[in-house]
């Protein structure tokens, strides 16, 4: 298979964190923690948060907001840096074969990770995968610089009783406007706009909201870019691998210039943007796209997906020379890859979601 190949040179290869890497969602899992009821004031403000982004495209508004926007919650709940600090470290949870394939990556390609999560996550994977944290991108908080006195405390516990006292709201499969929402659901979203935009910004914790970027969205293109234009690269030669709306910027941007863009047991929002759909509960099939990328490029790696099955895979671990125990990973778990289309999309969507929720659990799994 691999002969008359060309060889390339060394490329750059960046991975979301949460999902390819990890099971976690950590603010989601660091919210039902530390608040009473958190994890359904983190499922509503996330769903808002998919509106705000993709539906009504607020100015200035990008996908995985809803890390800012939780804030001042963990203020009223005395959150620390500290107490986050190790809550993340003590909750990791690895996809199986992560840090395998996070050491093999970065002996072969410039390897990165860009997480939209809070630092003090990102920092706790890099610990616990043996990664460098210098090649690790999180979202930048320093939660004890914002001091707020036990009045603001309790309005805002207030607050967030009104807002887990909410009706879930179900994003229409067509939707171009609010008011394709049920009426029940425009009357939430009117509600959470009075709080997150009108109510808070008045009070001090308000400062959060506009001090606190989430590294999600258009921001972790632009860290892509920087990393890329760092190493005097081209995103032609950058893999990306994604999972959630979070990514649909970074995916578009790697699939627009020629890179090769990749969807691991992704939701709609991922699938839709990549150009290659995994469905695996181990990492070891992106030890071996990332081998393939890096040596031979995009067309050999489209081609070895559309040759996929058991025989192919065995084929190229065995002609490449990988190491047995990521052969032995790959050949065992049996990972499903297949190239996106017009045609099959609406399949993979449906297939990756089930994945999704059967590796990282129902509630992360539903997550935008």
């Amino acid at each position: 298979m691999l002969r008359d190949v060309k060889l390339t040179q060394k490329k750059i290869f960046v991975s979301d964190c949460e999902g390819p890497l990890s099971t976690n969602d950590n603010a989601f899992e660091a919210t039902a923690y530390f608040i009473e009821n958190g994890d359904k004031l983190f499922a509503l403000v996330s769903k808002y948060d998919d509106i705000l982004a993709d539906v009504t495209k607020k100015p200035g508004y990008k996908a995985g907001d809803t890390l800012k926007l939780i804030l001042p919650f963990f203020k009223a709940y005395d959150v620390t840096d500290e107490k986050l600090r190790d809550f993340s470290y003590r909750t990791v949870r690895l996809v199986s074969c992560a840090k395998e394939t996070l050491q093999f990556v970065k002996n072969i390609m410039h390897a990165f990770i860009v997480n939209t999560g809070y630092e003090h996550y990102t920092f706790a994977l890099c610990d616990h995968l043996d990664f460098p944290r210098d090649h690790g991108y999180g979202t930048k908080l320093q939660l004890d610089k914002y001091q707020i006195d036990e009045t603001e405390k309790g309005v805002l516990r207030k607050i967030k009783e009104k807002i887990v006292a909410m009706p879930m709201i179900t994003i229409p499969k067509e939707v171009n406007s609010i008011e394709d929402f049920t009426i029940q659901d425009q009357e939430t979203i009117r509600k959470l706009d009075e709080i997150f935009w009108d109510t808070i910004p008045k009070m001090k914790s308000g400062e959060i909201l506009d001090e606190v970027d989430p590294r999600g969205g258009w921001k972790k293109a632009e860290t892509i870019k920087e990393i890329v234009g760092r190493l005097s690269g081209d995103l032609t030669d950058t893999m990306y691998i994604g999972d959630s709306i979070t990514d649909v910027e970074s995916l578009e941007l790697v699939r627009r210039n020629g890179g090769l863009a990749v969807s691991f047991n992704g939701n709609e929002y991922a699938v839709r943007k990549a150009e290659i759909a995994v469905f695996s509960e181990s990492t070891a099939i992106t030890s071996v796209l990332a081998h393939a990328f890096n040596l031979f490029g995009k067309k050999f790696v489209l081609e070895l997906v559309r040759r996929w099955n058991s025989s192919t895979l065995e084929e190229y671990i065995a002609d490449a020379g990988l190491h047995d125990k990521i052969a032995k990973l790959c050949l065992e778990n049996s990972p499903r890859v297949e190239i996106i289309n017009s045609q099959n999309v609406d399949r993979l969507v449906k297939e990756s979601c089930a994945i999704r929720k059967k590796v990282r659990g129902e509630a992360i799994g539903t997550l935008g």
